[in-house]
């Protein structure tokens, strides 16, 4: 038993002995892989999705230095058909490449040098348990020795954080270089791969980079936050699993809901942030975990790029509204943005962003990285996101004075900057305008559209959260109709009425423009009326 050679089990014994959410049935999907043409798999994932801990599941389960059958006879897997061909049979070499990254920062070691000292580290070890294996050699020939000695196996290769170094020598062309033909030298040769490789399991936060257009080792078959395809249930906790943690752990899963649901796949509705689900359980306190990663601090640098139209589509993300991405031309880096779309794509891999493959929109997934989006626009150095976050927050000041002019003329503003004369007069823009005008609710508000409420549905409600004493706010945009009309269709629908519960003022906004108006000459108009409870 080695370090990175058939380094045993301990490590998956220790997450299993503590919360852990059973997700053995990866390895049914791994084993149906085995020795055939896909058996090469990279899994990219988002920072605390549980990547390691799938590496480490995968390695206690193949290497055949140790038992695990205590491990795994209660789990998932044992009720398999291939679960007792496959425990404990193969070699296993197990690499977290963040391991080298820091032992080379400590000793100075170039970045450049890391894939050779990969190589060397495994050759060394397979001599210790191999003396006859030629020293002379590779170490390529070294595994192929080993694996063609007596009672010898194939080898599955098991690489955690496998893209780290391509993040952190992001700037450094050969480093990177170097250490994708380690790659191809294991998982592109003919003479090694299909003598010496089982399988390989590839796991990190960016899918496989790309040379030119296609991906660098191509023989892998690539799953990521775009594509998970069948691996979608093992992104992160389906909500199954979540409802039978609220469960055991007597905790609101309406709450866990709403903040750490919301990525969604084909086939997959509901998939929850496992790391910030875990937190909660055991700080007993709903909130971000994000700002503790230390992804978390790049979101600023990525949303203030300087790219046409960005600050828009920023507005429109934390405005709640989805924004068309083209996921193909990203080069799967850190460093070759071509545009919006790129940067887009690569916060869909971070996790800050969901992604419906259907629709092919990008949009924040839930209330915990909502508050990061925030955090971040207001940390941002880029004018225009600020410029719309003040004149958000001013809006939102205005609303609550009653101010009706200045509300009526940002809306206004809004109106004309965010939608297209094509789409100005739909439902949906009306809505979205809203959205966008207010965006920064936030600081004081939960926002609901659609809400049904006594007749009818309201457009748009902000309800304050517990510790504001911010008036409810009811938002109607209509088009060819008075102001004052849009008032009288709230309280004739009985808005309020349900409304009681969430505070005791609620004010109730109707704005309105004629839509035949020529264009650029729609002035908007906005009635406020204060309404109570009790009346």
């Amino acid at each position: 038993m080695g370090i990175y050679v058939n380094p045993g089990n301990e490590g998956f014994a220790e997450i299993s002995a503590s919360d852990y959410v059973d997700k053995t049935g990866l390895l049914r999907e791994i084993n149906r892989t085995l020795g055939k043409n896909g058996k090469l798999t990279c899994i990219s994932r988002p920072r605390r999705f549980g990547k390691s801990y799938a590496a480490k599941m995968l390695t206690a389960y193949y290497d055949c230095s140790c038992d695990s059958h205590a491990l795994f006879d209660d789990k998932i897997i044992s009720t398999d058909e291939t679960y007792e061909k496959y425990l404990n049979k193969y070699n296993v070499i197990y690499l977290d490449i963040t391991g080298f990254i820091s032992y080379a920062k400590r000793e100075n070691i170039p970045l450049r040098d890391i894939p050779s000292q990969i190589a060397n580290t495994i050759k060394e070890e397979i001599l210790e348990i191999d003396p006859k294996a030629p020293k002379d050699k590779t170490p390529e020939d070294c595994i192929l020795h080993f694996v063609g000695s007596p009672g010898g196996k194939p080898f599955i290769f098991i690489i955690d954080e496998w893209d780290a170094i391509i993040r952190e020598a992001k700037d450094d062309a050969d480093a990177q270089m170097r250490y994708l033909n380690l790659l191809r030298g294991w998982f592109k040769n003919g003479s090694f791969t299909p003598k010496a490789v089982a399988a390989a399991y590839m796991t990190g936060i960016l899918p496989i980079k790309k040379d030119g257009t296609q991906s660098a080792i191509s023989d892998f078959k690539e799953f990521s936050m775009v594509k998970p395809r069948k691996f979608a249930e093992y992104v992160g906790f389906t909500e199954s699993e979540v409802k039978s943690l609220c469960d055991m752990y007597k905790i609101s899963f309406k709450s866990m809901k709403k903040w750490y649901d919301g990525y969604s796949f084909k086939n997959l509705n509901s998939v929850y942030n496992p790391n910030s689900v875990m937190e909660a359980i055991r700080n007993d306190d709903f909130g971000s975990y994000w700002s503790e990663s230390t992804t978390a601090t790049e979101l600023m640098n990525y949303i203030s790029q300087d790219y046409n139209g960005f600050s828009k589509t920023i507005a429109e993300l934390v405005g709640g509204l989805g924004v068309k991405v083209d996921t193909n031309g990203f080069m799967n880096d850190l460093i070759s943005f071509k545009g919006r779309d790129d940067v887009l794509t690569l916060l869909i891999h971070l996790g800050y962003l969901a992604y419906d493959s259907v629709s092919q929109t990008a949009y924040i997934p839930n209330e915990e990285i909502k508050l990061e989006f925030q955090r971040a626009v207001h940390e941002s150095s880029h004018q225009e996101s600020l410029e719309r976050l003040k004149e958000s927050e001013k809006l939102f000041a205005d609303t609550i004075s009653m101010d009706e002019e200045a509300v009526a003329a940002q809306i206004e503003k809004v109106h004309a900057e965010e939608t297209s004369p094509l789409h100005y007069n739909k439902e949906s823009s009306l809505r979205s305008v809203i959205k966008l005008a207010y965006y920064t609710y936030r600081d004081h508000y939960l926002q609901f559209e659609e809400l049904l409420a006594g007749e009818g549905y309201a457009d748009l409600v902000y309800l304050p959260k517990k510790d504001s004493d911010w008036p409810i706010l009811v938002i109607e945009l209509k088009w060819n109709k008075s102001a004052e009309g849009a008032i009288d269709q709230i309280l004739k629908r009985k808005y309020p009425s349900v409304l009681q519960n969430y505070g005791t003022t609620i004010l109730l906004v109707g704005i309105t423009y004629d839509k035949d108006a020529p264009s650029g000459d729609k002035k908007h108009k906005c009635r406020i009326l204060e309404h109570h409870i009790s009346e």
